[in-house]
């Protein structure tokens, strides 16, 4: 990947897989900050191989599910609630990967998948928009895997919890969907809390800045146009991450397993 913003050198060498991939490629497809990037992060920490079943879990437009499929063999079940499976399926015979994944449309709580269907399940840059709350985890996301199997999120956050939830240098801009930022312990939590799972790692991601920009400055002049109007407009991470002067945003990694008996 020809990386245009940032750290160049040291993201290009910290990800070396992500780097096989055309730039306009995954700017085209991309749906926020690098995913390739954060599913890389990820990936170092879990064990994923050919004969596998994963859940890509708000896969947007598929690259994550095509990542996946080319650099680890597993299948991929490629499941998005506001793109077309029907567009990701012609993106993944474009990429040559339509015997490995396979796109359906669904809603988080609304899945069509058996108990412990799957090895693993991943949810990139989106696991925050419906499992915040207390809940999900317990009664959706952990029954989806078998006994041994492994869950991957990579979530915008905090560095750690505030009074009121958010920064003061970010009080400006806080909006009411942003609540769901929180901090690696709060994640770690609520998922330890419920003894389903043993946690794997729990971490803020290296120069969270320089992995997120990128994106911003992509979005800042082409969100209207390929998604419309997105509530805080094409800016909005731009001004997010100008107004954050204490680097008090954090991109945050959890994996865990689940235990083998209960």
């Amino acid at each position: 990947m020809n990386i245009k913003h940032g750290n160049k050198d040291g993201l290009a060498k910290r990800y070396p897989r992500t780097q096989k991939y055309d730039a306009s490629w995954i700017e085209k497809n991309w749906m926020g900050p690098n995913p390739l990037w954060l599913l890389e992060d990820l990936c170092r920490h879990m064990d994923l191989g050919p004969g596998m079943k994963v859940l890509d879990m708000g896969c947007g437009k598929g690259i994550t599910s095509v990542f996946l499929a080319k650099e680890y063999g597993v299948s991929v079940f490629a499941t998005d609630l506001w793109i077309s499976a029907t567009d990701n399926l012609q993106r993944f015979e474009e990429a040559g990967v339509a015997d490995k994944v396979f796109p359906l449309h669904a809603e988080a709580h609304a899945l069509p998948y058996a108990e412990g269907f799957f090895d693993a399940a991943l949810a990139v840059d989106c696991y925050h928009y419906f499992g915040a709350s207390e809940s999900y985890f317990p009664d959706v996301f952990s029954k989806l895997i078998k006994p041994g199997g492994q869950w991957g999120i990579v979530v915008p956050g905090l560095k750690r919890e505030f009074e009121k939830g958010y920064p003061e240098t970010l009080e400006e801009l806080w909006f009411p969907e942003l609540f769901t930022l929180h901090s690696s312990a709060w994640w770690r939590s609520l998922w330890e809390k419920t003894g389903l799972c043993e946690i794997v790692a729990c971490y803020n991601l290296d120069e969270t800045k320089a992995l997120w920009q990128p994106w911003a400055d992509w979005a800042q002049e082409n969100f209207e146009k390929e998604f419309g109007d997105g509530g805080g407009g094409g800016d909005f991470d731009t001004k997010l991450l100008e107004a954050d002067t204490n680097n008090d945003l954090a991109l945050i990694a959890l994996v865990a397993k689940k235990r083998s008996t209960l």
